[in-house]
């Protein structure tokens, strides 16, 4: 629920999609490159350009300036939360959506084979994938299930017990996921005030 609340701010009005090269303009608001520049060139012709979200107008067309820490922002979401393509349930003869892929078998299942699905603790349940190495210990092939606050890093149950990260002090993987989300949120909301600042000095 976070992730999809910090996914609604990044994303571009003009394309709906997370912002790809952010630009702002002098109003404070942000598309991406290619579509903004689209717009301002099909309003070449009229002899006025606006912005697409509040229709502020401008006599010239408008320097578009690109927000770094912004660009950043959207980077590391876009990292964090890699859009899979659609995953089918690996035990269904026709095409049927996936709802759910264990990492442990490396299987995905409808909601009707995922009821036969076995309730041990092993079997790490998570959204459909097909990405199963980079959720697994590249040293140890287990499951990624800590985040080692020392290295900044994901890490498996062998890692922490007998490997590098031994006595380190650790989180589990979606509790520290729901902190980095919480960080970028703060990050966006702090960018948008100072950018808005910003345009009242100007």
């Amino acid at each position: 629920m976070a992730a999809d609340g910090l996914k609604e701010e990044l994303n571009c009005s003009i394309c709906l999609s997370l912002y790809r090269e952010p630009m702002s303009l002098r109003c404070g608001h942000n598309f991406c490159q290619d579509c903004i520049v689209t717009v301002l060139d099909t309003q070449e012709g009229s002899g006025v350009y606006s912005c697409p979200e509040c229709r502020e107008e401008y006599t010239e067309r408008p320097p578009l300036v690109k927000i770094r820490k912004l660009c950043n922002i959207v980077d590391n979401f876009r990292s964090a939360h890699q859009e899979d393509a659609e995953v089918f349930c690996t035990y269904c003869d026709s095409s049927v959506p996936a709802t759910k892929t264990c990492l442990h078998c490396e299987a995905s299942f409808c909601s009707k084979h995922l009821k036969n699905h076995s309730k041990s603790g092993d079997h790490i349940l998570t959204d459909p994938t097909t990405s199963y190495e980079e959720r697994k210990c590249s040293i140890h092939k287990e499951i990624l299930k800590y985040y080692c606050t020392m290295d900044n890093a994901c890490i498996c149950m062998s890692c922490w017990v007998a490997g590098d990260h031994k006595g380190h002090q650790v989180e589990l993987l979606n509790q520290a996921s729901e902190k980095m989300i919480e960080k970028l949120r703060e990050s966006a909301n702090k960018l948008n005030s100072e950018i808005q600042e910003t345009e009242k000095r100007i």
